[in-house]
């Protein structure tokens, strides 16, 4: 067998045993890599969610779940935006200045009654102080753990905190700030995006 023959054998060898260990690396590395990709559990769980709220009747609150948190969509009743103008005066931060990006993070959120359209509150149900989830309490007036000129709002069992009907904690309580309002966008007249804000 000449030298050459030898050469191009191993030449052969060499170059079958490279492709073989190439193409093991790289099935290797695609499920390592792939590893590094969101879930699909993960991707959902960061969402945006549809609500539609063509059933909620003035009064009434519904809650979806959005990032793993209870987001509250309350549509309120005339009384119930009337009475904010009541709790100005009571609440800590009427005007959510506090933490503006963090608590209300939309501009058109920025109002009174810290929603897109008057009637309709999205909020996060999570008290600010430690992470509880306050209780309804929206019929006015006196009962037990809330004052006596009770407009109506919500209750943190755990400590006490206080909020108006649309999420503003009262002052002298143990949360430090409103309820969180997410970002979102109505689609329709009847249906809501928690999640996105759209221009």
């Amino acid at each position: 067998m000449s030298e050459q023959q030898v050469d191009q054998g191993k030449r052969t060898w060499l170059i079958a045993s490279g492709c073989a260990g190439a193409i093991g690396g790289v099935a290797t590395a695609v499920p390592f890599v792939s590893s590094f990709q969101p879930s699909d559990r993960a991707r959902a769980a960061g969402a945006a969610v549809e609500a539609d709220i063509s059933n909620l009747k003035p009064g009434e609150k519904m809650t979806v779940e959005w990032r793993g948190k209870p987001v509250w969509i309350v549509r309120r009743t005339p009384e119930q935006l009337e009475s904010l103008k009541k709790t100005d005066a009571l609440v800590a931060d009427p005007k959510s200045l506090r933490k503006p990006e963090e608590v209300t993070p939309m501009e058109s959120t920025r109002n009174e009654w810290r929603s897109v359209k008057p009637e309709i509150l999205v909020v996060i149900g999570i008290c600010s102080h430690l992470g509880c989830s306050p209780s309804d309490k929206f019929t006015p007036g006196p009962q037990p753990s809330v004052p006596d000129d009770w407009t109506g709002g919500f209750l943190c069992p755990c400590h006490g905190s206080l909020f108006d009907m649309a999420g503003r904690v009262y002052k002298n309580k143990p949360a430090p700030d409103n309820l969180e309002v997410p970002l979102y966008t109505f689609l329709s007249d009847s249906k809501l995006l928690i999640g996105e804000a759209k221009a």
